[in-house]
């Protein structure tokens, strides 16, 4: 698997940080643009919190895992200094989005501005500790607990209490969250927390009697039968088993990685095209129609966060089936995904595989899904590679 692991190295360090770093400072204002076109022209100006954050994460992450670079230190730097200055509103909270200058667009209704906030400062925080960076961690980190229950809050367009619903998505992201910043928090802090995240993951919305797991049940954790109950979000699932598999690996729990493996196949057998190839961006559980009109798109963070948790089962177990699945995904993700012609990959396909929007960032692809799965099939096939 070493001449994998030196694709995935040389297409992250010479071709996917290189278009970032050269089209995504915004040097009059600070911060970056994350809307760019095929080439890397800025086509809108808006900044989304979100993927300020994920973008500092990462420049910050080169710096601590690969090599400290001054260059890439001082782009997670530029990033950072444009979130403190214009990120929350008054109560802590991290806008969704903000024009070019700062001036706050949309409301934070979206935890995972905090999320992503959190992430960038922790990685941030390893490479130049300051106390700053340090708090905006802490506090940030106390407001997603607090919000966790009610995360839209006031934003929530729901009516409250005639189908309340848990989702799926955050507790996910928490699993990876508090390692992030496991230095800030405290090892005490993170092994409490982490429990209950894989019990929430791996038990209240798995479906025993098909061995999939839904994006949304009732508070109870019983099923319901509606849109988003029926829901299935494939990639979300499998980019969560990696996280329990890192976490089964930190914990020496072997029978975790491997249940962790055993629904990331199942997941994607299940959310495969048997017809084009790639992996349905949404299901319902039932075969009914989804709501969502973009349902059969194949989209480019599902397929590489799929790469990332079939190169780390493999890893962990050495199951043939992994890398039999990496080896077809593999395929297709770069055959598809890749832009033959200029930098950074597509994110958005048709159901067959066509292109279907050749921008290379917008409003929901940054700076973070490809660079980190880039990174990980690279370390982890490495690793795989030494044994």
């Amino acid at each position: 698997m070493q001449h994998f692991a030196n694709q995935y190295r040389d297409e992250l360090l010479e071709n996917v940080i290189p278009f970032w770093l050269k089209n995504s400072k915004d040097e009059k204002n600070g911060g970056y643009f994350t809307c760019l076109d095929r080439q890397g022209v800025v086509f809108d100006t808006d900044k989304f919190m979100w993927l300020q954050g994920r973008e500092v994460w990462c420049f910050s992450m080169l710096c601590d895992k690969v090599e400290r670079r001054p260059e890439w230190l001082a782009m997670a730097q530029h990033g950072a200094a444009f979130m403190q200055k214009y990120g929350r509103d008054e109560r802590g909270n991290w806008y969704f989005s903000t024009t070019a200058d700062g001036s706050p667009l949309m409301q934070p209704y979206n935890i995972f501005s905090d999320c992503f906030a959190m992430m960038g400062f922790a990685a941030l925080d390893k490479v130049a500790p300051a106390d700053t960076y340090q708090t905006i961690v802490r506090e940030t980190f106390e407001n997603i607990l607090r919000r966790r229950d009610n995360w839209k809050g006031d934003y929530n367009k729901a009516y409250p209490g005639t189908r309340p619903l848990r989702n799926f998505a955050l507790p996910m992201i928490l699993c990876n969250l508090s390692l992030e910043a496991e230095h800030i928090l405290g090892t005490e802090t993170v092994n409490s927390f982490i429990p209950t995240v894989i019990h929430e993951v791996m038990e209240v919305f798995y479906q025993p009697d098909s061995g999939l797991t839904l994006e949304n049940v009732q508070p109870d954790g019983s099923f319901s039968d509606s849109f988003d109950g029926r829901l299935l979000n494939p990639g979300h699932v499998i980019e969560a088993m990696w996280f329990i598999m890192d976490l089964g690996h930190r914990l020496g729990d072997q029978a975790l990685i491997q249940k962790a493996c055993e629904r990331m196949l199942t997941t994607l057998e299940y959310g495969w095209d048997k017809q084009y190839g790639g992996i349905f961006y949404f299901m319902d559980i039932q075969g009914h129609p989804p709501q969502q009109l973009e349902w059969d798109q194949k989209l480019w963070w599902v397929h590489v966060e799929t790469l990332v948790g079939l190169a780390k089962a493999y890893q962990y177990t050495g199951n043939e089936r992994c890398k039999t699945w990496f080896e077809i995904l593999h395929e297709y993700t770069w055959k598809h995904f890749k832009d033959p012609e200029y930098p950074e990959w597509y994110g958005y396909l048709n159901r067959r595989g066509e292109v279907l929007l050749p921008l290379k960032g917008g409003k929901w692809k940054g700076c973070f899904h490809v660079p980190r799965a880039l990174y990980q099939v690279w370390k982890t096939l490495e690793a795989k590679s030494e044994k």
